[in-house]
């Protein structure tokens, strides 16, 4: 790999690191917020903790659907750097909220901005990335990135359980979990200065053919349709494996009568197997065909969730998580440089935003049905139901996807 191209990758992935920290954040906070008795695992209504993790996923469909083409129009340096700063700001004011419905309305703001950055460094890293190493470039992006995850499951194991005292106050030690995360307003700046624009976003906005502002019905274009259809259904599925998994680990693991302490205690183990996911993914990412390698990791995650779902050891659900992590980690490397790569540039954040604006969508659903699931039919019955939606994901990709590993961005999107 070039070593320019690793260090402007490298310094992307660290803006990329807070918003992997936010995003993260909502499991291992969860039993904090049960702790301060703001919200509760089954709930309804705004103290439910399916409305906080639909609040955020609400966030980001907004920032995927209605500000993709910011990133598109103004750049992809200055939108990398404004949205670092929002969504930052947007989860310390979260942090310091005295209520359920306050903490929503907080982390549904912060989900804007976070969905406006993912899909921002996709577009930004696929673009600058030579051919034959964009798979693995996009995977190393996202081993810097997911670094971020056993950082806050530590924090929160360590933290959570406590009230800590500031002064005269006592604070929860979530509260302190979320602050942290605030940090990459503090550095959104300097990152920005040593950072490059995008020299084909350069070219698609000063070339003769791309002066017209974008629309909707661009990605919709016969050469676009379908693979505009796959995505949107593939990002639909594959939430529910995802953040069924991510986002409701630790209150599963508590639901199934794990204490307080031990659950923070096993997801924390898990979570140092996030960063080796992606590392995996580098050294497949461009020899192995971008769509065959999603489709069976799709049905890894399938088999690794249900045989999660069933065991009950310490040993069992540490290693099944830890398999998971791995196979989900490199899963989303995968499809995170294949969607980047079907679309052209002057489109590109446009069109990723769309297609994975329905996963956002997907995901405040997600957060109900684990409840629903849950209820009637116990934490084995949510295994069940991921496994299934991954099965379809693996389907979907293998019939409908299009080949992509090193081609010209040119190429794929003609």
């Amino acid at each position: 790999m070039q070593s320019r191209a690793v260090r402007l990758v490298a310094r992307i992935s660290t803006g990329g690191w807070f918003e992997a920290y936010d995003l993260f954040m909502t499991s291992y906070i969860a039993l904090g917020l049960y702790r301060e008795k703001l919200f509760t695992p089954l709930g309804q209504g705004p103290a439910g903790f399916a409305t906080f993790v639909g609040a955020g996923f609400a966030g980001m469909f907004a920032g995927t659907m209605l500000f993709g083409w910011v990133s598109d129009r103004f750049g992809r340096r200055a939108t990398f750097a404004w949205s670092l700063i929002f969504y930052s700001l947007t989860t310390l004011f979260m942090s310091l909220a005295g209520s359920a419905l306050a903490i929503d309305i907080w982390r549904l703001l912060a989900g804007v901005g976070i969905g406006v950055q993912i899909i921002t460094i996709d577009a930004y890293v696929s673009e600058i990335a030579p051919a034959a190493d964009r798979g693995r470039l996009i995977a190393l992006s996202q081993a810097v990135t997911f670094t971020a995850v056993p950082v806050v499951a530590f924090l929160a194991a360590w933290l959570v359980p406590l009230d800590l005292r500031l002064g005269a106050a006592l604070v929860p030690g979530w509260r302190i979990v979320a602050a942290i995360g605030a940090a990459g307003a503090l550095i959104a700046w300097q990152l920005r200065r040593g950072l490059p624009e995008s020299s084909r976003w350069i070219e698609s906005r000063t070339s003769a053919s791309s002066r017209s502002t974008s629309t909707l019905a661009d990605i919709f274009a016969p050469a676009l349709r379908a693979r505009t259809i796959m995505l949107v259904v593939f990002n639909v599925l594959q939430t529910f494996g995802y953040y069924g998994f991510t986002s409701w680990v630790t209150t599963l693991l508590y639901q199934e009568h794990i204490e307080f302490v031990h659950s923070l205690e096993y997801t924390a183990i898990i979570a140092l197997a996030n960063p080796f996911g992606p590392i995996v993914a580098m050294f497949f990412a461009d020899r192995m065909e971008r769509k065959w390698q999603i489709a069976a990791l799709a049905v890894v995650i399938a088999i690794a969730g249900l045989a999660f779902g069933a065991a009950r050891s310490p040993v069992a659900i540490i290693l099944w998580g830890i398999a998971i992590a791995l196979s989900i980690n490199w899963f989303s490397s995968a499809f995170h440089a294949y969607q980047a790569e079907l679309y052209p540039t002057r489109i590109r954040s446009q069109g990723v935003g769309f297609v994975y604006s329905f996963g956002r969508l997907s995901a405040i659903g997600v957060g109900y049905a684990v409840a629903a699931v849950t209820r009637g039919f116990g934490t084995q019955g949510v295994f069940v139901m991921i496994a299934a939606a991954m099965v379809v994901v693996a389907l979907i990709v293998s019939a409908f996807g299009p080949r992509t590993n090193r081609l010209e961005l040119e190429a794929i999107a003609s």
